[in-house]
Formats: C-alpha cells, sequence, structure tokens
C-alpha cells in the first residue's frame, strides 16, 4: 500500500509540468496555428506553471525546463523547415516575456479557488500579462533583430496590432482550460492549487 501511495505521488507530481512540456511541443511548432495546427500556448504554458505548486519540484525549476524546451522546440521547428525568420538578437527576449506570464501565474496563486471571482480576476491577470509579453517580444523584435532598420515605429506597431487579439484571446483560452482542469482533476489540484 505504501509502494503505490508513494508511485502515486510522485507521478502527481510530475504530471502538471510533464503536461506542459507536452502541451508546449504540440503547439508550438506553428505559432498561430492554422486548420492543420492548434494555436501556440507557450504564454499559457508558463503562466500555469507559475500556479505550480509542489514540495518536489521548486517553480523554478519548472520555469528553467520549460524554457530549455522552448529553445529546443523552436530548433527542432527550423531544422524541420519552419521559418527561421524570428531568430535574431532579440529571441533572449522571450526570456522576460515568459517571465511575465510565469510571475502572473505564481501571484494568482492567491485568487485559486472554485468560483467565478477567482476565475475572472485570475483571466484579468492573463489579459494583463499577455499584453506586456506582447509589447516586450515585439518592441524587442523591433528594436533589436536589426530586421525594421528603416521602417518607422508607427509603421511596425500598425503591422503588428492584427496579431495582437490571436496573441491575447489565444493565451486566454488556453488558460481557462488548464485553469479547469486544475480545479476539476483532484490529482493536478493536491499540487498545484492552494487549499481554499
Amino acid at each position: 500500500m505504501t509502494i503505490t501511495k508513494n508511485v502515486t505521488t510522485k507521478l502527481t507530481t510530475y504530471l502538471a509540468p510533464m503536461s506542459l512540456v507536452l502541451i508546449m511541443a504540440l503547439t508550438r511548432f506553428q505559432h498561430f496555428g492554422d486548420s492543420l495546427h492548434l494555436p501556440d500556448a507557450s504564454l499559457a504554458v508558463f503562466f500555469l506553471a507559475g500556479l505550480y505548486q509542489s514540495t518536489v519540484l521548486k517553480r523554478k525549476t519548472v520555469f528553467i525546463i520549460l524554457l530549455l524546451m522552448a529553445g529546443i522546440i523552436d530548433f527542432a521547428a527550423i531544422q524541420t523547415g519552419t521559418s527561421a525568420w524570428c531568430i535574431s538578437p532579440a529571441y533572449v527576449f522571450l526570456v522576460p516575456t515568459y517571465l511575465v506570464m510565469w510571475s502572473v501565474g505564481h501571484y494568482c496563486t492567491q485568487f485559486q479557488h472554485a468560483s467565478a471571482y477567482s476565475l475572472v480576476k485570475t483571466l484579468g491577470w492573463v489579459a494583463i500579462a499577455s499584453t506586456a509579453a506582447f509589447f516586450i517580444s515585439n518592441m524587442s523584435f523591433y528594436q533589436f533583430s536589426g530586421r525594421y532598420t528603416e521602417l518607422p515605429i508607427k509603421s511596425y506597431l500598425l503591422d503588428i496590432a492584427h496579431y495582437y487579439p490571436n496573441y491575447v484571446g489565444y493565451t486566454l483560452i488556453y488558460a481557462v482550460l488548464g485553469y479547469a482542469v486544475m480545479i476539476i482533476n483532484p490529482s493536478f489540484k493536491a499540487v498545484s492549487l492552494r487549499a481554499a
């Protein structure tokens, strides 16, 4: 009985981070999705990783593992034919982009109760964080990629504005789904949610 309980505890502890890695791997190859691919869930994955709580794996460890996985996935995608357009000196700014999402996830652990109010408050923070992430990633790309040396910033902002609704919208959808799983599934709740 003790052996079964130990195995179950260990599997439950690693299930949440492994699920996040899998979701990122399945959605990251095509960043905005199309009829054959799901939209990129990376922002929501980092947010959900911030919610993660365990006595075995530290949040920072999960964050670093996800960062490494994001880089490995991007490298693999480029090797299999995905455009390398986004790979530039600005690529390093994905670290603060994802750190914003992860930090807001960590902050939102205080709202994790199965109530509509908690969900609305959490989603408000996800919208704010993904907006900040949008500006960090896009403005750093404008400034440091070397691809827009002749383009005025106003023109650049107008060019990228149409990406904003999907960027935030897909993050919110994935966050709602992840949050719902964490509320409904007791095995995730045990390691991911603070007791109400």
